[in-house]
């Protein structure tokens, strides 16, 4: 350790999470983000899975490859975490592929925009009971830490180590 540097025991997930549980706090709150942050994600895969790419690259590319960034910051931040949202992923991804395969990416993304929109509204709703500000608004990495606080408070039930 370099001189003047202090040893801390928190963990970088430990300071998202407590900041971002700050912000929310209500029980109501709470129960919406537990609702609406999966229907997000996946919202938000279905569409990256429509665009289309032509012969350029296989249907789904652009969602399998910020799958798999969004699951490596997630890994550097807990394996526990990073292994369980990598498996909610992926089966987000597993029924998106399905659901393109039966109807196409024009049912597709407009089913994942009807999705999406309903999924904020339950947000901003939940933002409402709680008054405060959603986290995002301060800093957009946290877009990427609700998902993994909805899955930690899962863990936490389980009384599973993250």
């Amino acid at each position: 350790m370099a001189i003047g540097m202090t040893q801390t025991s928190e963990r970088p997930i430990d300071r998202w999470f407590s900041a971002y549980s700050a912000d929310h706090e209500d029980a109501r709150n709470q129960l919406l983000h537990v609702l609406c942050v999966p229907a997000i994600v996946w919202s938000v895969m279905a569409l990256l899975y429509a665009i289309p790419l032509g012969e350029a690259l296989p249907v789904g590319s652009v969602a399998w490859i910020a799958a798999a960034l969004t699951i490596v910051f997630w890994l550097r931040l807990s394996i526990r975490l990073g292994v369980g949202a990598a498996l909610c992923m992926l089966a987000s991804l597993g029924i998106t592929d399905y659901v393109y395969a039966q109807f196409g990416d024009v049912t597709l993304a407009q089913a994942a925009v009807a999705v999406f929109v309903i999924a904020w509204i339950g947000q901003f709703i939940g933002h409402a009971y709680e008054g405060k500000r959603p986290s995002f608004l301060t800093d957009l990495v946290y877009l990427l830490i609700g998902p993994i606080w909805v899955l930690g408070k899962f863990y936490r039930r389980q009384s599973w180590r993250f």
